[in-house]
């Protein structure tokens, strides 16, 4: 018991640790923990989960990926996929089953898996997996157009993909045990029919609960994921293993239930799978022996080599023929799509599966898996930005601000930004107020920030920084809550959060973002700007630096620091800011410090984001 309990907490420990360093480092997730669990197993032998763990082995790993599964298909929203590029859906109707049966060809034929095991691999394949293929995007700054199409793909990808892998095992477990055709097709296909209703069924009932109030607050979560385990055992006594399917039903059926207050359940979804993929690349990179990474022979390279020169490409150029789509942005669609956590998850669930029922073969899943993983991983993580240069497919400009809440003072904070080059947007659900960012020629999107018809409009990769700086407080930590997983908390920012932090009737000032300048609230900062309070660059020289300045100017507030090479840096807190000779203070001035601002940029170029479901103009 206690060898037991001590392997579990090292497994979490070091899931969520090489997750950590990933994040420090600004590695890929997974090669680190890949890395993690090599070096604990079959590196230093200090680790062996399947003689600790034993019979708990598979339960977990089951438990693991069915969760995995769920989350993934929370991302799925059918709305949001109706207004998705035609090329999306060729991608999904064409590309998908074009890759099923061209990677299951080639574990076939090239690594030399069985026909079931390959074509369940095969299926696993076409999951590229959006916690792989997100932060690429993100990191590389595509062009708005291969970025959606890769976005859409890997979202939708991944309950297929898993479908696929589950239909294929059930086709080579039915057949193998010697059941006659028509027999086989029926069970399978009554199996399938049976889990999708249990999902569906299960999703319907738990909106219904959710909507109506019938469950407190603090019990959402755990009625979630018990229905999520519940499901998946239910739907595997039916069918083996068909509780994969029945769990992604139920993450899509309540991905499109528009339930209140889902985001907070969603999240905590996330960070529960944080976890799970953690523990599971752990004991799956530590259950690897030597001798099964050994036999990575020639085989595993010819075959990762074949998935990546030739599966993927004749999978997306047919699919995306006579799309419209240029052929730059299918030349770098068909190199990009790196295999990420759930693929290799999934992976080594079929594989143990597989063992255990007598595919030998079986045991080479997850080093296959490993080898595609990493392979691909690093090959088109390091190679993306480049390919995107070199083809023209990178967005020009800086990473930009997006500004919410329109107001005379937002729109002079904004035309300061693009002095200095750096790509703006302000958004507001009031056409009015965005007149003077409008007469400021500033790019606005005119909806509201946090509904859907703004997550499928605009391309949020484009900016690195949001403020919220509406007149209402809350409203700002809700839109700094809502985005936060995306930007980060250093990339959230709040006008007024200093001055809640010393009011006790205000919101906990950490539910919002950080704070933006000296924290004064908007009310202030409106006033000043009518009063003829004024935005200001200045340049910092070795006779002149920030001592100086801030003794020449006690009353300005910083709000930005732009370095000599460019970065835009914005001040949560004047105090701490280090400036270096060469580098720009933004400053908010009163009217006789005008006259003192010595900097001018360069025009800014035209980055707007000019699309929306609401309304964006420039």
């Amino acid at each position: 018991m206690q060898d037991t309990l001590a392997t579990l907490a090292a497994i979490g420990a070091l899931g969520v640790g090489a997750q950590w360093l990933a994040w420090r480092l600004q590695l890929p997730a997974i090669v680190v923990m890949l890395a993690a669990g090599l070096a604990v197993g079959p590196g230093l032998q200090v680790l062996d989960p399947r003689a600790v763990l034993d019979d708990l082995m598979r339960p977990i790993l089951a438990i693991a990926v069915a969760v995995i599964l769920f989350e993934g298909g929370l991302p799925l929203r059918f709305r949001q996929l109706a207004d998705a590029a035609p090329a999306v859906k060729r991608m999904v109707l064409i590309g998908a089953p074009l890759t099923w049966a061209l990677s299951s060809a080639a574990a076939w034929g090239v690594a030399g898996l069985s026909p079931a095991v390959a074509a369940t691999f095969g299926g696993i394949m076409v999951i590229t997996g959006p916690t792989t293929v997100l932060p690429m995007l993100r990191q590389a700054r595509l062009a708005p157009r291969p970025a959606a199409i890769l976005r859409w793909e890997a979202i939708i990808h991944n309950p297929v993909g898993a479908l696929f892998a589950v239909l294929a095992f059930e086709i080579g477990v039915v057949g193998f045990l010697g059941n006659e055709t028509i027999e086989t097709a029926l069970r399978i296909a009554l199996g399938v029919g049976v889990a999708t209703a249990m999902g569906s069924a299960a999703g319907a009932a738990l909106a219904w609960v959710f909507r109506h109030g019938q469950a407190p607050e603090y019990l959402r979560a755990p009625i979630l994921i018990a229905s999520v385990l519940g499901v998946y055992v239910l739907a595997n006594a039916v069918l083996t293993e068909s509780g994969l399917v029945a769990v992604t039903v139920l993450g899509v059926w309540l991905a499109n239930a528009q339930l209140p207050a889902f985001d907070e359940l969603r999240r905590f979804k996330e960070q529960l799978t944080a976890m799970l993929v953690g523990g599971v690349f752990v004991i799956l990179g530590a259950d690897l022996d030597r001798a099964t990474i050994a036999s990575l022979d020639w085989s595993a390279a010819a075959f990762v080599a074949t998935v990546l020169f030739l599966v993927r490409p004749l999978a997306v150029l047919p699919a995306l023929a006579w799309s419209g789509v240029p052929w730059r942005d299918k030349a770098l669609i068909a190199w990009i799509a790196p295999r990420g956590l759930v693929g290799f998850a999934v992976a080594g669930f079929f594989g143990a599966r597989f063992v255990d029922l007598g595919w030998e073969d079986g045991a080479r899943l997850p080093p296959l898996a490993f080898a595609l993983v990493a392979t691909t991983v690093l090959a088109h993580g390091f190679s993306v930005r480049p390919l995107a240069r070199l083809l023209g497919l990178v967005a020009t400009g800086r990473p930009g601000v997006m500004i919410v809440g329109s107001s005379p003072w937002a729109a002079a904070f904004a035309v300061a930004l693009q002095e200095a080059e750096t790509p703006v947007l302000v958004t507001d659900r009031d056409w009015r107020r965005l007149r003077p960012a409008r007469e400021a020629s500033v790019p606005v999107y005119y909806g509201e920030i946090l509904g859907d018809a703004a997550t499928r409009s605009l391309d949020f990769t484009r900016y690195a920084t949001l403020v919220a700086a509406s007149r209402e407080s809350g409203y700002n930590a809700l839109v700094c809550a809502n985005y936060r997983p995306f930007f980060g908390q250093n990339g959230v920012f709040e006008v007024g959060q200093g001055a809640a932090e010393e009011d006790p009737r205000a919101l906990p000032s950490g539910l919002g973002g950080r704070r933006l300048g000296a924290g004064r609230d908007f009310a202030t900062l409106e006033a000043r700007h009518a009063d003829g309070w004024s935005f200001a660059w200045t340049t910092l020289t070795p006779e002149f630096g920030l001592s100086d300045y801030l003794r020449e100017s006690p009353e300005a507030d910083l709000f930005a620091l732009r370095r000599a090479d460019g970065r835009l840096i914005l001040a949560a807190d004047p105090a701490s800011v280090r400036a270096e000779p060469g580098d720009a203070l933004l400053a908010f001035r009163p009217p006789r410090h005008a006259a003192a601002a010595v900097t001018t940029f360069p025009s800014p170029p035209a980055t707007a984001d000019r699309r929306g479901a609401g309304r964006a103009t420039g």
